[in-house]
């Protein structure tokens, strides 16, 4: 398999040029291991502590392991021996050499709490999630940070690419599954599950019926694109909203959702307050979802959903990916107003509408309008992002853009 460019390389080399440690985490399976061995295979030592017998010996005596494994190191899955962090954080202060220390962990929830009690001012810490359609599609090397991406958008960009969306959405981001077409989409979405519910979920929270959490999981995958009613999940599935909270916050910091906020400033007491939920990836939704095939997906109820939750997420991914941490809201009032993204730079406000169709009428821009009478000369960029093939102007300053022609820089 041809290993793919990944923007937050260059951010993780220059974050190993000042800070002692660095640590790098996201879910599993995408692609820190392997991205770390291509940025330093040359320079550092890899240590799995994922396997067992590393562990042990680690455990029984910390010491004898740091002064076996010299740094510079790279150190898969730390959160497995937090412990080890307190006995590499007086090595850190008996000697600072920037990029020594380099981690990884998949575990977030678990990673960053020991991080935050050992390494504190001692580590950057990074994100990498799976794919963005930039890198999926080889074109990492053109992508641009949130604020350059903006400052060139252009309604004259074209893609010429054939790419195919309900193919992309099926498939996901994930580096295994998006690169390889051998590998079959319905087996490594049912093991990824089954792997991250048996060595995550359980390792780190008393869930006793899995299959429930399953159907958590299910339930939540039936919302992506939605703002979150956690009741009525909790009612869906049967089990306490201290639960589905508290369940819901463990895919949160795992990565598997991503929670939207609404915007909140200067607009007012009108705004609904609870986030919108999305899927980290379309390939697991869908499975969830029980979507199998292009055709099925193309007539689901839910994709108009999926093609929001994989803008929205690909935002997300600029953002994390190139160090940032992301300034994005969605805009719901009570009286009927909705804009699905806010972006907030500066003291500018950049509004996107997400459609799911390929014919875009000015009936689609009437958020958009009525919000600019209420935010004015706050606005910088008021736009939409549809299933187009063709960029071009709606109204006055309202432009529609295309996916492909926007998203793939």
């Amino acid at each position: 398999m041809k290993l793919k460019h990944r923007i937050l390389g260059k951010i993780i080399l220059k974050a190993a040029k000042t800070f002692p440690a660095v640590v790098i985490t996201g879910p599993r399976q995408s692609g820190k291991t392997t991205l770390l061995k291509m940025l330093f295979s040359k320079t550092h030592t890899f240590v799995n502590l994922e396997d067992p017998d590393t562990r042990i010996r680690v455990r029984q005596d910390p010491r004898s392991f740091l002064n076996q494994y010299k740094p510079p190191l790279i150190m898969d899955e730390i959160q497995y021996v937090p412990e080890l962090l307190s006995y590499i954080k007086t090595k850190i202060d008996e000697d600072r050499k920037p990029g020594y220390w380099i981690f990884t962990g998949s575990q977030n929830f678990a990673l960053m709490h020991n991080v935050s009690q050992s390494l504190s001012g001692r580590a950057a810490i990074l994100y990498l999630l799976p794919f963005s359609i930039s890198e999926r599609f080889d074109n990492a090397y053109k992508s641009q940070n949130i604020s350059d991406w903006i400052k060139k958008l252009n309604i004259h960009s074209k893609e010429t690419k054939h790419i195919y969306l309900d193919k992309i959405l099926l498939r996901g981001f994930f580096p295994e599954i998006a690169s390889n077409e051998k590998v079959d989409r319905k087996i490594w979405c049912s093991s990824y599950i089954t792997t991250y519910l048996e060595r995550d979920i359980r390792n780190i929270s008393n869930i006793g019926e899995l299959a429930q959490f399953e159907r958590f999981l299910i339930s939540c995958a039936v919302r992506t694109g939605q703002i979150l009613n956690i009741s009525e999940i909790a009612r869906d599935i049967g089990i306490s909203v201290p639960t589905a909270k508290r369940w819901l916050s463990l895919l949160e910091m795992g990565h598997q959702i991503y929670l939207l906020y609404p915007y909140y400033k200067n607009i007012g007491k009108r705004i609904k307050k609870s986030p919108k939920i999305y899927f980290t990836d379309t390939a697991l939704c869908c499975y969830l979802l029980g979507i199998d095939n292009t055709e099925i997906l193309l007539r689901h109820s839910n994709f108009g959903n999926l093609f929001e939750t994989f803008v929205i997420c690909d935002f997300w991914k600029r953002f994390l990916h190139f160090g940032e941490k992301p300034s994005m809201y969605y805009l719901r009032t009570r009286d009927g107003l909705e804009v699905d993204m806010v972006i907030e730079k500066g003291d500018g406000f950049h509004l996107f509408e997400i459609k799911s169709s390929m014919t875009i009428t000015p009936q689609h821009a009437i958020s958009l309008k009525r919000i600019k009478m209420d935010l004015g000369s706050k606005i910088k960029t008021l736009a939409i992002i549809s299933r187009s093939n063709d960029n071009f102007v709606i109204n006055n300053d309202i432009v529609n853009y295309g996916w492909k022609n926007i998203l793939m820089v």
